[in-house]
């Protein structure tokens, strides 16, 4: 018989489906998803590595104020929007630009955060997608009262809530897993461990067996799977949200995967790792993998392709088009969107700067 504590442990090893080599593997836990979903996701992810491409080249050029790179990590974020319903909400962090553009968020108002000029720059409410969070962990939190509001309301709503190992080591993450499985709600914590936190490597964060682990403390099931193999993360999302949207709770998830480049453009990565770790990681790319197995099972044809290709060039095409341009600035937004009813103060000052505007156009 199978204890409660049994249930609450992950996989002995990360769930995978489909290897670095294209190589099918069978699960007796997970079916390998639909051929319909592992070609939409095909697409979805050259798609995303060039959102990737693209973003990092606008940085360069000055389009962007700095972009932190999904770049090999671009399975998890197309799967974390591939298992939701519409219905659904995401609360994504600053690194998965790509999965609140899987989501269906406009790219410009998506990237407008990273450039500087606007809180967000996407409607929360018209994708269920809530605002990127920079500060680690603290979305965790907002995720939980959401899904438990859902579920006050008798709504089959559920959340994913996205992560990384870094954002792990903070209270917010503990506490939102501790108030989940308390009140039941309806939340999937998906987090992405790329290894690092900025400089700091997993092996100073925790000594944990997995992440994935620890949830056991809290009551709260944990699996494990291979971040970078696609069919696999359809496969252990899907079931997690299914449960969470049957009443079972909250569910953690825990990708493996790799942060390939730098943390952001602004930071030198060979400070605190060599390339000789990296390497071995190129050989696991998603997309590399994913072609390799469409292709030896007849499902990658030249239109599925030309179809991904067009994709790519099409976001790519509008994320410079939209982002080139110089922003227009109206100086009087300083003033628009902080209170419904102005206070006073904020009235003089908006009538000062008016009258300086003014004066220089004079």
């Amino acid at each position: 018989m199978t204890t409660v504590e049994e249930l609450l442990l992950p996989s002995t090893e990360p769930v995978r489906l489909i290897d670095q080599d294209g190589v099918l593997h069978e699960n007796s836990s997970y079916q390998l998803p639909g051929e319909q979903a592992l070609v939409d996701g095909y697409v979805e992810l050259i798609k995303g590595r060039r959102i990737n491409d693209q973003a990092s080249a606008l940085v360069r050029q000055g389009r962007l104020a700095v972009y932190p790179s999904s770049h090999g990590q671009e399975a998890c974020q197309v799967a974390a929007s591939m298992v939701l319903a519409d219905g659904d909400w995401l609360f994504p962090t600053y690194r998965d630009t790509v999965t609140i553009v899987s989501r269906g968020v406009d790219p410009i108002e998506t990237l407008t955060l990273l450039r500087g000029d606007w809180h967000s720059g996407y409607d929360p409410y018209a994708r269920n997608v809530a605002p990127q969070s920079t500060p680690l962990a603290t979305q965790l939190t907002h995720a939980v009262g959401v899904a438990h509001a859902a579920r006050l309301k008798g709504e089959d709503t559920v959340v994913m809530a996205l992560c990384g190992d870094g954002a792990t080591s903070e209270g917010d993450f503990h506490e939102a897993l501790n108030f989940a499985a308390v009140f039941k709600a309806p939340v999937v914590f998906f987090v992405q461990n790329n290894e690092y936190a900025i400089s700091v490597p997993l092996s100073k964060q925790t000594v944990a067996p997995s992440i994935a682990h620890k949830g056991i403390g809290y009551g709260v099931p944990g699996e494990r799977a291979d971040g970078n193999d696609l069919a696999g993360l359809l496969a252990v999302l899907g079931q997690a949200v299914a449960k969470a949207r049957a009443g079972e709770g909250p569910q953690l998830v825990e990708a493996h995967t790799y942060r390939v480049q730098a943390h952001t453009n602004a930071d030198d990565a060979t400070r605190y790792r060599q390339d000789d770790e990296v390497t071995p990681w190129l050989a696991k790319d998603p997309i590399k993998r994913l072609e390799a197995y469409l292709s030896s099972a007849g499902l990658l044809s030249d239109d599925i392709k030309k179809r991904a290709e067009d994709a790519a060039t099409q976001v790519a095409q509008q994320l410079r088009d939209g982002l080139m341009p110089e922003p227009s600035v109206d100086p009087e937004d300083l003033f628009a969107h902080l209170y419904a009813v102005p206070t006073p103060q904020l009235a003089e000052q908006a009538a000062f700067l008016r009258d300086e505007l003014a004066r220089e156009e004079a």
